[in-house]
């Protein structure tokens, strides 16, 4: 029998670079996870595709997929839901492999209810005034939802202290580098590998 993959949660306030390190992380050749695709009920931006930056859905259809219990998480945030599909992240890990999810912090939080032995990592900034700049250079928020958007920001950056790691996007593949060096010391952590042994010493 496998053992069971990590999941690992990558969140951060918006505007931090969650969808940018991701993408880098998993452009890189040696990564050894499954990216779960989280499901949303806001508009596609441009060149977004559905299927490979989120799964874009109705409200009445996510509402539905929540009724039936079929969410690990979900959030409303600035007026749109999203989410984790829950059976592609239980299917993935019961196989062995590791699943990565790139989450909203609210998110996160229901996730650490549900998996508490998953390794939660949060993305910063490197000041607050880098991460408005980012929000403004989006250039796809009118001013009042990217005054809303501060707001909510700082009260997730609050939230750090529920987290196993912070690691700060100063720069993308310095935190790409960062992410990687933490999900590998992970595997060696030993309340992960003790079912293996454990079932040595039965077995001689």
């Amino acid at each position: 029998m496998s053992e069971q993959g990590l999941l690992i949660v990558l969140s951060g306030p918006s505007g931090v670079g969650k969808g940018t390190v991701r993408k880098a992380l998993f452009d890189q050749e040696d990564n050894q996870f499954e990216y779960s695709i989280s499901m949303t009920t806001r508009d596609k931006r441009v060149g977004e595709v559905d299927g490979v930056d989120y799964f874009f859905r109705t409200r009445e259809e996510f509402e539905k997929l929540i009724e039936e219990g079929r969410m690990l998480e979900y959030a409303e945030y600035v007026g749109n839901y999203y989410g984790t599909p829950l059976d592609y992240v239980e299917e993935t890990r019961n196989s062995g492999k590791d699943v990565f999810l790139e989450i909203e912090v609210q998110g996160a939080m229901k996730v650490k209810e549900k998996v508490p032995d998953g390794v939660f990592i949060f993305l910063t900034p490197p000041d607050f005034s880098e991460l408005k700049s980012r929000i403004i250079n989006r250039g796809t928020d009118d001013l009042s939802v990217i005054n809303e958007r501060m707001t909510v920001a700082k009260a997730e950056i609050e939230m750090m202290r529920h987290y196993d790691y912070a690691v700060v996007n100063d720069q993308v593949d310095l935190a790409v580098d960062r992410i990687k060096k933490i999900i590998e010391s992970e595997h060696y952590r030993v309340d992960h590998v003790i079912d293996r042994y454990e079932n040595m010493l039965e077995e001689m």
